[in-house]
């Protein structure tokens, strides 16, 4: 996608009729190659931002995939970086890319932990879970981390209303409604399921305090507001 090392068209396609755990076992060996890895330049931000939060002992990554979120988890936790995620092909490959982590696969909607985290973090992984399913992922996440811990993910700002960004993102979830109405199994990836206005409350209900931490160094919009923030979920101490 997009260079010669990404997957096809007829690759992409095949992933995006099958169920989201077989999808991702099918993109692991290409995801790298992709537009949906996670890219350094936000991993370094997210790592920088976070740092003055720590000391962080163990670090979680929900959803790891390949593993870019867990290696960078692996500079600010002292003890280990532990990433989670359901598919096995993308476990794989990030075994074979990240030997110092630690790599579980499970559903991020059921945490095999006891409460052994001081961070938790996740990139880009939220739009794969219905609206009605963030309340029980964000009461897993606060179950693992230690009194303290802290849930940290950047978010962007939401595109301007009528601008191309918009209405990529308008167009691609159309599609994704579309095609889970009338093919099984579903695949769900959207991109505009996860507005701030709900997941604050979500995120105090599940026990956290929120606060959102601007990542200026990602740029700013015409009228000065960041490009992204960090949202930063702490669990009472």
């Amino acid at each position: 996608m997009f260079t010669n090392e990404g997957p096809t068209l007829r690759e992409l396609t095949v992933q995006a009729l099958s169920s989201v755990e077989h999808g991702y076992d099918l993109l692991a060996p290409k995801f790298d190659a992709t537009p949906f890895r996670t890219p350094e330049r936000i991993l370094d931000v997210v790592v920088r931002t976070l740092r003055p939060l720590g000391p962080f002992s163990a670090g979680l990554d929900v959803c790891c995939g390949t593993g870019a979120g867990t290696r960078a988890l692996g500079e600010i936790c002292r003890d280990r970086a532990v990433g989670v995620d359901f598919s096995a092909g993308m476990l794989d490959v990030a075994r074979g890319a990240h030997e110092k982590a630690h790599w579980v696969r499970a559903d991020a909607r059921a945490l095999p932990f006891a409460p052994v985290f001081d961070l938790a973090v996740s990139f880009g992984a939220f739009g794969h879970f219905l609206p009605e399913e963030r309340p029980g992922l964000f009461a897993q996440v606060h179950a693992v981390l230690r009194p303290g811990g802290v849930f940290a993910f950047p978010v962007g700002a939401p595109p301007r209303l009528g601008s191309w960004p918009y209405w990529a993102m308008l167009g691609f979830d159309v599609a994704m409604r579309v095609r889970n109405t009338f093919w099984r199994p579903p695949f769900v990836m959207y991109y505009r399921t996860f507005p701030l206005t709900e997941v604050y409350p979500e995120l105090e209900r599940a026990g956290f305090t929120v606060e959102l931490l601007p990542l200026t160094e990602l740029g700013r919009r015409r009228d000065g507001s960041p490009r992204a923030a960090l949202l930063v979920a702490r669990k009472a101490a």
